[in-house]
């Protein structure tokens, strides 16, 4: 079960970006479970959207275990590192395409926490938003979470300042994409001033101007990815009460959307 959920490609990966575990000088105390064990059982919540304590014995670690493991890695930006780090494998090979990339966002209902506000498509019920950037192909870029009564507009600068460095098959890294297209709810002047002054041509939907039909002609890529991030089930609804563990859990199926073309 361990190797399924983690093969040994993936394994590789993560084991370049997981701190090492801390010594005790002194001896004693309880046997630390393996990073791969936890690894698996940490993976098996999110996409099956178990609970900690539901979490099969098969794994070897508790679900306690699992989520102090899950706490220590959220802190030290594990999961981020290593999103990054698939986005290099696969740059390095060519197979991300920079010529157009898309944002948009998700409503996800939220029982509490941070980042969590009332939805105005949801009749005011308590929500968060993922934001998201995607290259032409559907991989995610760049990642960002939101209280649901956040403006998207707001999140566009956020999110293109986001996107990591990331190794090309020739030349250096790359962080920019040549176009942008988004929606409607990114129609701003000021907007548009921005990403030109980053070399970023926009391709925003003006209001009253262009039909939605015109727009998903390039945005439908997006749309699918949305419903990859569906696959991962701890996603369908927010359960956690800090904002970095919920983002957290996006970092995760981003890196394993990425993990499945790396292998492809």
């Amino acid at each position: 079960m361990v190797e399924r959920m983690v093969p040994d490609e993936l394994w590789e990966l993560f084991q370049r970006v997981v701190p090492p575990a801390p010594s005790r000088p002194q001896g004693g105390g309880r046997r630390r479970y393996g990073d791969r064990e936890v690894l698996a059982a940490i993976i098996f919540v999110a996409m099956t959207g178990c609970t900690w304590r539901q979490l099969p014995p098969v794994f070897g670690p508790s679900g306690p275990t699992a989520h102090r493991r899950f706490t220590e890695w959220s802190a030290a930006r594990v999961w981020a590192k290593l999103h990054r780090l698939i986005l290099d494998e696969l740059g390095s090979r060519g197979d991300l395409d920079w010529s157009r990339c898309a944002i948009d966002s998700v409503n996800i209902r939220a029982l509490k926490g941070e980042l969590t506000g009332p939805n105005p498509v949801d009749r005011g019920k308590k929500g968060s938003k993922i934001h998201l950037i995607t290259e032409r192909t559907g991989l995610p870029l760049s990642i960002g979470i939101s209280g649901a009564n956040l403006h998207d507009s707001q999140a566009l600068q956020p999110l293109v300042r986001g996107i990591p460095p990331i190794r090309s098959r020739r030349g250096p890294r790359r962080r920019c994409p040549a176009k942008l297209h988004a929606d409607k709810g990114y129609d701003y002047d000021h907007l548009r001033r921005w990403l030109r002054k980053r070399g970023i041509r926009p391709r925003i939907a003006r209001k009253g101007t262009e039909s939605s039909t015109r727009l998903g002609r390039h945005r439908w890529t997006i749309e699918r990815t949305m419903s990859w991030l569906g696959g991962c089930r701890r996603l369908h609804r927010r359960y956690e009460r800090k904002a970095e563990h919920f983002l957290a859990f996006t970092a995760i199926a981003c890196s394993l959307i990425c993990y499945r073309r790396l292998t492809k």
